[in-house]
């Protein structure tokens, strides 16, 4: 210890320590400061300098670098120098740095010059306690006289760039014997892994790993190898430390907001930014966030009980800035009332009128009421008004309205405004002047007489009276007599004996109204005028009543006559005479038929005029219906009806089904009835001259006999006949007759057409055409092809074996041969003649009259005669040969297929088909026989030849197989045609069948409430798999959502896009974000994942007055076409296998829509269903599936492309079969892969490849890269992109070609359109790469190939190297570039030369692809492909990322796969390679080109599962 000095002051240390300075003590304290300061632990004792790290000897080479690390300690602290030769080092070479506040020093020698430097160097540390020196002895050796074993630096540390708080990894490799030690220097300093708390390590490896890095890390990095032999230093290598500093800004603005007075609402804002800022709302100058509850980047504002406007601001604050961000709320009223209406103009029939708004506020629209100023008058109204000008039309002429106008807002309508009144302006009269009469007044004086228009229009000024002798002349010949202010006048000076005819119009200041009917009055004194108001009174299908009012006559009426004709037959008049009377009936006459009247009166001094023509038609006569047969299925109708053009329809209904029948027919048979049941037929028609037509007629269907089938004798056949083995009858059937019937088949288009079912068909018919064929003078009248009877037995008389075609007669009808090469159907129909229904009771028809419903019902007990139909047997169709040979197999296996019966005869599905048969499906036995030769299921052993079948001749068969499936549409829609429902169908000709339709719980009170647009459709053996619906209107999401939550549906399949080709496809039915309530069920926004084809929504469901929440999943795919189907299915089936694997087992039925619910919905329920059935049967049937949709849901599977894709899905899917595996069992699938296969010599992953292969693109895919102007621009002329998804440049006009470059659009996971494969640009097509970066926004660009590889240019160096270049129209800078371990990064600065815009674009290049094969470690490529992303989401650019090697196919694909997988894998857990190259194969062919490639896909992802770190976002 330094002993006080004199005059009482301590001097400390020189350097001051903390908590410490220099202290003045007074003498008092003296004493005590001694005994203080001899207290070894109340003070630290002084040291002297002591060295903690000492620089050791160096050998160095020659140009190299050298540094000498030299440290001490002491109290006080001391200070180190170096010195050479007992001088301080001072040279430009020998640099000296300071550090631990000069406790430490390096010295850095650099450049090593020999022997200049080679000498021994001093570090001296000293303090005020004393004085320590060490040396260091440096040798230098020249590169060429190197030891063996010398450290060499075989990889240095590289540029690098590292967000903070990320992780950064300088790597060093060094080899030398012996190994040498590795260490790091950072800006010339030592670094001391060990004093960083374990953030920085040195790796094993050497590399030097900074954690967390922050930006005191940045700077100059070497890596020393050090070993017995001498020291190497790397190159230096700057590490930047990027630290993000991005100012606020909102990422979800707050929005307005209108509520009802008394309402709550929640304002949400949140701000984003480096550092978070944090948010606060205000209400003016006053804070509505305590500022010590302010919460970072989120606020949500709640209001309740609001009763007034305002507006609320929204602060966000950082060190970087504050943004303010404003939320209207405005509390909704009623709008108050607009100002009084003016009267701007009027016409006859308009009054327009304008106003002033009245409301500060916006309102939704205006009403206008109205009504003329009568007393019995009331207000009409128009709304839907959104000007303050509107002109209201359809006004009377001449007449006073009262107008007010009144508002509507979200809340209502508000109060009227004070009325206007307006009066029409004036028009010519719309009516003639009524009862309009003539009569003699002197020998050449008429007196004409009438009465005013109903529709003056104004003022009447006057009337015209014509008059002439000769009706035909036009009327501006005729004489005229003009009225004023009076209603009768004379016309003198006529010509005696003679007949005028006179017609009278009104006018008014505005023109002349329309003329009267003609009036026709003889000039003969004496003579009855013409007879007034002559009509019709009651109407009969055989008679007419007229009636009149007497013509006036001094001299009396003694007779009148009639004059009437049919107007079809205008020269059939006959005449009636009959004394005075006021109305007259005819008799006579004929049903349906119409007839014109004219009739004059006649005094004792002659006829007078007739009146004009009056044209009526009589009624339809009686039609006694009744039942004429009754099969087991079916009933036959017959009625009586004149011969007659004319159509005439009526109704039949029953069970609630209808049928319109034409009257003209006689007859119907009413099919798909059930056996054995009471049926009820009501016969209505639409009203008419003869009334409402109405019978009803109670009938029963025959009961089901079963029968045991016929069979075919093989060994009896010849070219024209078959023979048939009967079975037999018991004696005691009641079965009077045994008909056999032959249908002859017809093909339209190569497919069979329309069968009827036997119980369809009219035995009548049947009978009347056999006996007709066998007649040989009507013979020519017969169509041969047509359903006929060849033989009738008794039971006594039914033979053991009957062949076919043998040309005798059996009970009267011919067995005619059968014809060689046609198609045949045979079966037999049984007559029962004791029947057990009673004889008929036919009551007369009462005059059919209009009636009310359920009165004079005319009741038919029936039938007359009860027939059963059993189908006996659906033998056979036999396809004669000429040659018998062919012939034979063919029948065999035929009849093999007609014994087939449902796989699953319990299957509810099968029954419902069966239940539910429509007029195009068959009976049982037709149906399976039918089903067997047309369109029997398909094994899937052979769906692939069936569906090139299908294709073959520009798909011929396909479009002859969709166009013979039945549409389906027999079934009764009543509930869609309801008024009140009709609003809730979004197209009108869509309807819901009734008996498959969803039936909501009813509301109370609420008409209609149960409907919706929707039909449960069945799926693989089970009923009801699947919803068929509309895209929801904006009036029925609230069904929409019941039906969701009454079904139990856990899944939602959307088939469309909201808009398509600029029209709306369906109404967002679900909320953006947050909650909103449809009708009485909360729908909530839980999560939305959106794919580069589909989009998957989650939600979560509560309906009101339940505890209960549920979730479900709403599955949007998003890449069908606006036009037609998609191109490809691949990205449908993995949309469909996201949806069964999302879908619980125990879920209600699958909810699919579309836009109208039935085309894209078809398939998709289509093949879901048929995948399961393949799954289960090995075995697909689309036609029946499709069939027994249309009998569920109308219009099901729409279009022919429709149907054709639903097989190329198919046969996708069992061609590929399932290759996605769980990450987790990646390894073990990886390893199952590696095997050879049974029966195979290849492996499985071989055969995985290889099942890539199997579809080659057709030519007519390749139309622009095809054309002359343009194979010079593909550097392979295999490889080239699709018409449909290549990129197209603008157009250079003038210049053919200029939109064409080798590239085509990939799909990526999330982002359609996310890459651009491309080739690597040649010479020629540089221009046209520049082109196709800046036109389509790509600012990343990824080289996967080095620019010549075994000896041969794989790419043109399509950028500039160290001075910018221009390429066509824009300017390329080289900003920077960066040499990473595994590629190199380079930065250009590219420049629109018209405008001057200028993006920065970077590209990266992989340089560790071998030129040959594959890399032998996957992690390295993945890294790269971690970069390339990050780099993408750092620089936040929305283009595509552009990928190229040298034909862009091979490195490119892989690269795109794996950037693909790796996403999904870390977002879904799941992998499927294969699946993912056949999309990429979608988009442009060969992609991932060789096996080698495909297999390296998979080991890079097996790689990539442990370290998904590296992938992070």
């Amino acid at each position: 210890m330094v002993p006080p000095s004199p005059g009482g002051t301590v001097a400390q240390s020189r350097v001051p320590r903390p908590g410490y300075g220099l202290c003045l003590y007074p003498p008092f304290l003296l004493p005590l400061l001694l005994v203080l300061t001899s207290l070894p632990y109340l003070s630290d004792a002084l040291a002297a300098p002591k060295f903690t790290k000492i620089p050791g000897d160096q050998i160095g080479v020659s140009g190299g670098v050298a540094s000498f690390v030299c440290q001490a300690s002491g109290d006080p602290k001391p200070m180190v120098n170096w010195n050479k030769k007992g001088k301080k080092v001072n040279s430009q070479r020998i640099e000296t740095i300071e550090f631990d506040d000069g406790a430490g020093a390096v010295l850095r020698i650099q450049p090593l010059r020999a022997p200049r430097d080679e000498n021994v160097y001093e570090c001296v540390a000293r303090n005020s306690e004393g004085e320590v020196a060490t040396t260091a002895k440096l040798a230098i050796i020249r590169e060429d006289l190197l030891p063996f074993g010398f450290p060499s630096i075989d990889m240095g540390p590289q540029l690098k760039v590292v967000e903070r708080t990320r992780t950064a990894t300088m790597l060093c490799a060094a080899s030398g014997i012996p190994d040498p030690e590795i260490s790091w220097f950072k800006d010339f300093l030592p670094v001391e892994p060990r004093s960083s708390l374990g953030r920085i390590k040195q790796l094993r490896s050497g590399a030097l790993q900074i954690e967390n890095s922050e930006e005191t890390d940045q700077g100059k990095y070497e890596c020393v190898a050090t070993n017995s032999q001498g020291v190497r230093y790397s190159s230096p290598a700057n590490l930047y430390v990027r630290v993000r500093r991005v100012p606020p800004r909102f990422s979800i603005l707050p929005a307005n907001h209108e509520i009802m007075p008394g309402g709550s609402v929640n304002i949400t804002c949140v701000a984003v930014g480096s550092p978070m800022p944090y948010v606060k709302w205000m209400l003016g100058i006053e804070d509505l966030t305590p500022e010590d509850e302010m919460p970072v980047g989120r606020n949500v504002l709640e209001l309740n009980g609001v009763r007034e406007s305002a507006n609320y601001t929204c602060v966000a604050m950082s060190s970087l800035g504050i943004i303010e961000a404003t939320a209207q709320v405005s509390v909704k009223t009623l709008p108050k009332p607009p100002g009084t209406p003016i009267v701007t103009e009027t016409t006859a029939t308009s009054v327009t009128i304008t106003w002033d708004s009245g409301n500060p506020d916006p309102v939704s629209y205006y009403i206008i009421q109205y009504r003329a100023k009568t007393p019995d008058s009331k207000y009409e109204a128009v709304d839907g008004i959104t000007t303050t000008r509107y002109s209201i039309g359809g006004l009377y002429p001449n007449t006073e309205y009262e107008v007010r106008v009144s508002a509507f807002n979200s809340i209502g309508q508000g109060p009227s405004s004070t009325r206007v009144e307006a009066r029409t302006g004036e028009q010519a009269p719309a009516s003639p002047p009524r009862n309009v009469q003539a009569r003699i007044i002197s020998q050449n004086t008429v007196m004409v007489r009438w009465e005013e228009p109903e529709e003056p229009n104004g003022q009447v000024k006057g009337y015209r009276v014509y008059y002439t002798m000769d009706p035909s002349q036009p009327m501006s010949l005729w004489q005229i007599h003009n009225v004023q202010d009076s209603t009768i006048t004379t016309i003198q000076s006529l010509v005696p004996s003679e007949t005028y005819t006179v017609r009278v119009l009104a006018f008014t200041s505005v023109g002349d109204g329309p003329f009267s009917d003609s009036v026709h009055v003889k000039v003969l004194p004496g003579v009855p005028g013409q007879p007034g108001k002559f009509k019709v009174g009651k109407v009969t299908d055989t008679s007419i009543q007229l009636t009149w009012e007497p013509s006036y006559t001094k001299e009396g009426i003694v007779n009148y006559e009639l004059l009437y004709k049919p107007v079809k037959f205008g020269s059939l008049v006959r005449l009636l005479t009959f004394g005075p009377r006021a109305s007259y009936t005819v008799e006579g006459l004929r049903a349906n038929t119409e007839y014109s009247f004219s009739l004059a009166a006649i005094s004792n001094k002659g006829i007078g005029a007739f009146t004009n023509e009056l044209v009526q038609r009589t009624s339809q006569a009686s039609m006694n219906f009744s039942v004429n047969l009754a099969t087991k299925t079916s009933v036959l109708l017959t009625w009586e009806f004149p011969d007659s053009p004319y159509p005439y329809h009526f109704t039949v209904s029953y069970n609630h089904q209808k049928m319109e029948v034409d009257a003209r027919l006689r007859k119907a048979v009413i099919p798909n009835l059930q056996p054995d049941t009471d049926y009820d037929f009501k016969i209505t028609s639409p009203e008419g001259n003869m009334g409402r037509l109405r019978h009803r007629i109670l009938a029963k269907t025959s009961p089901l006999i079963g029968i045991r089938r016929p069979e075919i004798d093989h060994t009896r056949d010849t070219e024209t006949t078959i023979t048939i083995i009967l079975p037999s009858l018991e004696n005691r059937s009641p079965v009077k007759n045994v008909y056999v019937v032959v249908v002859p088949l017809r093909r339209a288009r190569g497919v069979i057409r329309h069968l009827k079912n036997p119980d369809e068909m009219d035995l009548e018919e049947l009978l009347d055409i056999s006996q007709r064929q066998r007649d040989s003078r009507q013979q020519k009248q017969v169509d041969l092809r047509r359903a006929y009877i060849t033989a009738r037995f008794t039971p006594a008389t039914l033979p053991a074996f009957f062949t076919l075609g043998d040309q005798l007669d059996y009970g009267g009808f011919e067995n005619r041969a059968l014809e060689p090469g046609q198609e045949y159907v045979f079966f037999i129909l049984k007559m029962y003649g004791a029947s057990p229904y009673t004889d008929p009771v036919i009551a007369p028809d009462s005059d059919p009259q209009p009636l009310d419903a359920g009165d004079g019902l005319i009741w038919v007990v029936g039938p007359v005669l009860a027939v059963v139909f059993i189908i006996c047997i659906v033998i056979a169709i036999l396809l004669y040969k000429n040659k018998r040979k062919d012939s034979e197999p063919g029948t065999k296996s035929l009849l093999g297929n007609a014994e087939m019966m449902a796989h699953h005869p319990t299957d509810p599905v099968e029954m419902r088909r069966i239940n539910f048969q429509t007029p195009g499906m068959l009976p049982p036995g037709f149906h399976f026989l039918l089903r067997s030769k047309c369109h029997p299921p398909i094994p899937i052993t052979e769906l692939a030849e069936h569906t090139e079948l299908l294709k073959a001749n520009d798909n011929l068969r396909l479009s002859q197989e969709y166009e013979s499936i039945d549409p389906g549409q027999q079934f009764t829609w009543e509930h869609s045609n309801l008024e009140v429902n009709k609003p809730k169908n979004r197209y009108a000709n869509v309807i819901a069948y009734d008996h498959t339709r969803v039936v909501l719980a009813p509301i109370e009170g609420i008409l209609g409430s149960d409907y919706i647009n929707a039909n449960y459709i069945d799926g693989y053996r089970k009923q009801n798999a699947y919803i068929a619906t509309q895209g929801p209107l904006a009036e029925t999401f609230g069904d929409f959502w019941r039906m969701v939550w009454e079904q139990r549906a856990a899944s939602v399949v959307m088939m469309t896009r909201l808009e398509e080709k600029s029209r709306v496809k369906c109404d967002q039915y679900w909320p953006t974000r947050g909650s909103e309530t449809y009708g009485m069920t909360q729908v909530t926004l839980l999560d939305t994942m959106e794919l580069a084809t589909f989009c998957v929504r989650t939600f979560s469901l509560h309906k009101s007055g339940s505890s209960e929440r549920r979730e479900v999943r709403q599955f949007q795919f998003t890449a069908w076409p606006d036009h037609g189907v998609p191109e490809y299915p691949t990205p449908f089936l993995a949309f469909l296998r996201r949806v069964k694997a999302c879908n619980p087992p125990d879920a209600g039925p699958v909810i699919a829509h579309c836009s109208a619910g039935v085309g894209r919905t078809g398939c998709f329920i289509v093949i879901d269903a048929m995948l399961e059935r393949i799954r289960h049967e090995r075995t697909a049937d689309v036609y029946g599936h499709v069939t027994l949709m249309r009998s569920q849901r109308n219009y099901m599977v729409q279009t022919e492309d429709q149907y054709g894709f639903i097989h190329e899905a198919l046969l996708e899917a069992v061609a590929c079969g399932n290759t996605e595996v769980a990450a987790r069992s990646l390894f073990s699938y990886m390893q199952k892969l590696g095997q050879v296969e049974n029966g195979e010599h290849v492996t499985g992953m071989e055969l995985e490849f290889k099942r890539l292969a199997n579809t080659k693109a057709h030519t007519s895919r390749f139309v622009s890269a095809n054309l002359p102007c343009n194979k010079f621009k593909n550097r392979l002329v295999n490889i080239m992109p699709y018409e449909t998804t290549r990129v197209c440049l603008q157009p250079i006009r003038g210049l053919e070609g200029s939109d064409y470059i080798n590239a085509s659009y990939i799909d990526g996971y999330r982002q359609q359109r996310g890459y651009i494969a491309t080739q690597g640009p040649l010479a020629e097509t540089t221009e046209d790469f520049w082109r196709m970066l800046w036109e389509h926004n790509s600012t990343i660009v990824v080289m996967l190939t080095k620019l010549r590889e075994m000896g041969r240019e794989k790419c043109h160096q399509y950028w500039p190297a160290e001075r910018s270049a221009r390429y066509q129209y824009f300017v390329v800078d080289p900003m920077a570039e960066y040499n990473m371990p595994q590629y190199i990064l380079r930065e250009f600065k590219v420049t629109d030369a018209r405008d001057g815009q200028s993006r920065t674009v970077r590209q990266f290049q992989f340089t560790d692809w071998p030129e040959q094969g594959v890399p032998k470690s996957g992690e390295g490529f993945i890294d790269f492909i971690g970069q390339v992303h990050k780099t993408k989401e750092q620089f936040g650019q929305d283009g595509p990322i552009s990928v190229h090697c040298s034909a862009g196919v091979g490195r490119t694909g892989v690269f795109i796969t794996l950037s693909i997988v790796l996403e999904r894998m870390r977002y879904e857990g799941a992998v499927d390679i294969f699946q993912t190259v056949k999309m990429l194969r979608t988009q442009r062919p060969a992609m991932v080109q060789t096996e080698d490639e495909y297999q390296f896909s998979y080991q890079a992802a097996l790689e990539y599962l442990g370290s998904f770190d590296h992938y992070a976002t």
